[in-house]
């Protein structure tokens, strides 16, 4: 998500030096394309992006109407160019309080059961060193983060879109339901320094922190 700050299968070739080999942070000095919705994207080639995307029902509407608001609101008052003090600003109002939100356990949490848990892992392996390299990944009971870097001409939105569109029809066949499971956009933010990379690879391990053993999947580590 292009306002954020940096919060805060696991493959082996992210860990230590070679993760930073792996990783491709973000230049300033490079195009960048922005793609709109409800939020903000920002997209640069040969990047890592920290991806967060949540089941449909993960948060009530009475708080995503009152953050929507609040944050069109903060957007005007606060125009382009931001300094380093007004981007936490925004970040902890924002982005952070958005993650809390989602820790809280809102909604069905249907991937608490391991079963549907192992969809989604599955989807988010399949196709790690053809279309992306994947890092660390968490896998929670209403939703999922994950460090990943698309490979070649293929775009993060597409990798996205095959995890939750291939994870939705086999969680619904498995459960017998219909519907929308995932809600439809993501947070997406490119990873800006291997410290920021350290950073987000520790969020992502100690997310579950408080969590029944057996109510996640987080991806191995060394």
């Amino acid at each position: 998500m292009s306002e954020s700050a940096d919060i805060p299968r696991g493959n082996a070739q992210f860990d230590g030096a070679e993760a930073a080999a792996e990783f491709g942070y973000f230049d300033p000095n490079q195009p960048i394309a922005e793609l709109h919705g409800s939020l903000p994207h920002w997209r640069q080639s040969a990047v890592t992006y920290f991806v967060t995307f949540r089941l449909a029902d993960s948060l009530p509407q009475v708080k995503l109407d009152q953050w929507r608001r609040e944050r069109e609101d903060w957007l005007r008052r606060h125009p382009e160019p931001r300094s380093p003090a007004v981007r936490r600003d925004y970040f902890e109002r924002f982005v952070a309080r958005f993650h809390r939100w989602l820790d809280a356990g809102y909604g069905e949490c249907v991937l608490i059961r391991p079963e549907v848990r192992d969809i989604l892992v599955d989807a988010l392996k399949h196709f790690d060193a053809q279309r992306y390299a994947l890092g660390d990944w968490v896998v929670l009971p209403n939703h999922a983060h994950a460090l990943v870097t698309p490979l070649g001409d293929v775009e993060l939105s597409k990798v996205l879109h095959t995890w939750k569109s291939y994870s939705a029809s086999e969680i619904n066949r498995l459960l017998g339901r219909r519907g929308q499971l995932w809600q439809k956009e993501s947070f997406d933010h490119i990873v800006r320094s291997p410290e920021a990379a350290e950073r987000i690879r520790q969020y992502i391990r100690t997310n579950p922190a408080g969590l029944p053993p057996g109510s996640y999947s987080l991806s191995s580590l060394k």
